[in-house]
């Protein structure tokens, strides 16, 4: 969908996009400084460690030890190529052929894929708007079986902005650790928490997790560094060790200017992520308020990440300009073809029904989408 919009930009209209899952904030200058310094030392001209570059290794487990609240080192830090790399990898180091995987629904597309890449079964949970989209030892009990090997906690979550309480994640947390499961946990948007929401990291919560547990992390999101490919994850130091050997053979060495950057971003603090989460807080009760109001949507306000997740099941059936809405897929075409916005159907994400919207656009371009949403579904 958002290629479909910058496909109209380029054909002269404009376009604008809820579709990408980046902040339209630029990297730091003060990383993009010291890529331009490495790009110029012949010392980041060669290969370097698959493991990771040791000061990023170094830096990765002193940011975890300060927002995780885990007591790690360099040797519990891999370095990927993304964090999407740290997701395969996870995977493809713990799952066994038919292996089962719990995963929270709505979910991120790419998460049921690399289970099923690494031999395992996804197996989804669903939750909805009713819950705020949370998951309990309940619903897990439903679907456990002598197969499930892993489960995969995310929190705050893409799609829906959902951010768990501390005893809501120590009831699961302890509910893993009783199965002997492992627990591979997505923390990518752990600086993006709003109205009194906190991030909490699973294995910090439950100790008796932590050598079983994978966190995975990086730069793209807090650090607006997407495009500079640098994810991580934390991780007991056999299952590093693992993950080294298969980064070894499939990639080598992630990019040395990347690392580097990376480096100075997270060694220069949180100023410019505070920044960046101030701005999104506005535009939440900004783009919440305005989806609310649409008739046949209902929308919860996200509590973290920069995603609200609305129901538009009111809208299936309804006649639009002349045109039977189908479902939430007919309905983003809809939108894109008569309002040039594109947005992404919560089909992709195992919730029909529903639609994600990015709010990591500037504030003109919010504003002007928002407009066109509402005359054409007022």
């Amino acid at each position: 969908m958002d290629r479909r919009a910058k496909e109209l930009v380029a054909a002269g209209e404009r376009g604008i996009s809820f579709a990408a899952g980046e902040p339209d904030f630029p990297t730091p200058n003060v990383a993009v400084e010291a890529a331009v310094r490495a790009c110029h030392d012949p010392m980041a001209h060669h290969y370097s460690p698959a493991a990771g570059l040791p000061e990023l290794r170094s830096a990765v487990a002193k940011k975890t030890n300060r927002d995780s609240g885990l007591d790690v080192g360099a040797p519990n830090v891999l370095i990927t190529s993304g964090t999407k790399q740290a997701v395969a990898h996870a995977f493809t180091i713990i799952l066994d052929p038919g292996d089962e995987v719990l995963i929270p629904a709505p979910y991120w597309v790419t998460f049921p894929q690399v289970v099923a890449l690494a031999g395992g079964a996804p197996v989804p949970v669903a939750t909805d708007e009713t819950t705020n989209f949370k998951l309990s030892v309940a619903d897990l009990e439903r679907h456990l079986t002598p197969r499930t090997k892993a489960l995969l906690f995310v929190s705050p979550s893409n799609p829906t902005g959902a951010v768990y309480r501390r005893e809501q994640m120590v009831q699961i947390g302890q509910w893993a650790a009783e199965h002997n499961l492992w627990v591979v946990c997505d923390e990518i948007y752990d600086h993006f928490t709003y109205d009194g929401a906190e991030f909490n990291s699973l294995p910090a919560l439950v100790p008796e997790l932590r050598s079983r547990a994978i966190c995975l992390n990086g730069v793209a999101k807090a650090y607006a560094m997407t495009g500079w490919r640098v994810g991580w994850m934390v991780a007991a130091e056999e299952v590093i060790s693992a993950g080294i050997n298969l980064q070894s053979h499939v990639c080598g060495n992630i990019s040395n200017v990347s690392q580097l950057a990376a480096v100075a971003a997270l060694e220069a603090g949180l100023g410019p992520v505070e920044t960046m989460r101030e701005t999104f807080a506005t535009r939440r009760g900004l783009i919440a308020d305005r989806l609310s109001a649409l008739p046949g949507f209902e929308c919860v306000p996200p509590e973290g990440a920069f995603y609200v997740f609305p129901s538009v099941r009111g809208v299936v059936g309804r006649n639009v300009g002349g045109h039977v809405v189908q479902g939430s897929q007919d309905l983003a075409n809809l939108i894109l073809d008569r309002a040039q916005v594109a947005v992404v159907p919560g089909d992709a994400f195992g919730a029909p029904g529903y639609l994600r919207f990015s709010y990591a656009l500037g504030e003109a371009e919010l504003e002007e989408g928002l407009s066109r949403l509402e005359r054409l579904l007022g």
